[in-house]
């Protein structure tokens, strides 16, 4: 059964920033009739645009969602069929602010939150456990959701996000009209991380027996930026970010559970920590390594380097349409910041699967 989240709270806004010309327009777009018609007549003149156009949101907001109170991006109409896009670990909400206006231009309310640990979003009670596994993230966004009033969504995601979006495909597939999921199917379970893979595949996993130390949970601690920098550079070796690309999506860490939710989320993973008993039937059920059907795009970097499985060995994992197509061009683990149009593509795509 999914789980239970709260009744929708009133919303807190932080306010705006400055945000480039397109993202500006799409932000205001009205509707062309139903949003459907909207997105159909849309679909096929999507705008091609440069990765890094954009560096900023034009509306960030806050409510109250499940334990958080959930800081978030907003683009597009109101009305617009809903896409919920996902970030990954080390990075933020930045690594969709070219993708978040191609899709509000598409006719879309597109909602890029940030996650438990990052950015704004906080938890609305310090007794609340700092619990990172994976399972709990999902039930975040379903909070969100049922907060936003959003029944059904798409949900887009790489790393951190393609497994939470893996996660509410597999278990709430009722509230997902579709998928885009980085690096295909990322549904784990704490007895399969305790399995040792072969040493190649164990070196690529260094940070995650780093961070099972309390030497690795100080080091993180201490050299938080330096650590993501790094991990950005080997997942996107071919990526050449700038400082202030970085720097964006480095403050979103200054987080004051950004170190626990991180250290929490890899020693849960292989069994060295303990999650929360009100999550077991949750993680029984992942355990099992669902099928998901809901319609299903994956995409993979052809330069990315982390951890990553063959597409082949996931494809039978998704029941319903499905497909799977390789983002080449040198474009490593954060794609939809590298390759932005191919991600909102994507989107687009899946969405027609669905209706």
């Amino acid at each position: 059964m999914p789980a239970k989240t709260p009744p929708p709270t009133r919303r807190r806004f932080l306010g705006t920033s400055a945000v480039g010309a397109l993202a500006i327009a799409t932000a205001k777009l009205a509707p062309i009739g139903s949003a459907e018609a909207q997105t159909r007549t849309k679909r096929a003149d999507l705008p091609k645009i440069k990765p890094g156009s954009n560096t900023s949101f034009a509306s960030l907001r806050q409510i109250d969602a499940g334990v958080l109170n959930t800081g978030y991006a907003e683009a597009g109409p109101a009305d617009g069929p809903a896409v919920i896009l996902l970030h990954g670990w080390p990075y933020d909400i930045h690594s969709f602010v070219d993708v978040a206006p191609l899709l509000a231009s598409a006719g879309y309310r597109v909602i890029v939150p940030y996650l438990r640990g990052y950015g704004t979003t906080r938890f609305l009670s310090s007794a609340t456990f700092r619990n990172g596994q994976p399972s709990v993230i999902a039930v975040d966004i379903i909070a969100l959701m049922d907060a936003l009033k959003i029944e059904k969504a798409i949900v887009a995601g790489y790393d951190w996000g393609a497994r939470t979006a893996n996660i509410m495909a597999a278990l709430w597939p009722e509230r997902c009209k579709g998928m885009v999921s980085v690096s295909g199917y990322l549904i784990g379970s704490q007895d399969a991380g305790k399995m040792p893979l072969p040493p190649k595949s164990e070196l690529e996993w260094w940070y995650q027996f780093y961070f099972a130390t309390e030497r690795g949970r100080a080091g993180y601690e201490k050299y938080t930026h330096d650590f993501a920098k790094l991990i950005w550079q080997i997942a996107s070796p071919k990526w050449a970010f700038s400082d202030a690309t970085f720097n964006r999506s480095a403050a979103a860490f200054d987080n004051p559970d950004h170190v626990a939710i991180v250290v929490h989320n890899y020693r849960w993973r292989l069994g060295l920590a303990e999650g929360e008993p009100k999550y077991d039937d949750l993680e029984k059920r992942l355990a099992e390594f669902p099928v998901i059907r809901v319609p299903t795009i994956t995409l993979e970097g052809d330069a990315n380097g982390a951890p990553h499985p063959d597409p082949s060995t996931y494809a039978k994992k998704f029941s319903g349409r499905y497909t799977h197509r390789t983002i080449t061009g040198g474009i490593g683990h954060n794609l939809p910041q590298e390759a932005p149009n191919a991600f909102a593509q994507a989107v687009i795509e899946v969405d027609s699967y669905a209706t």
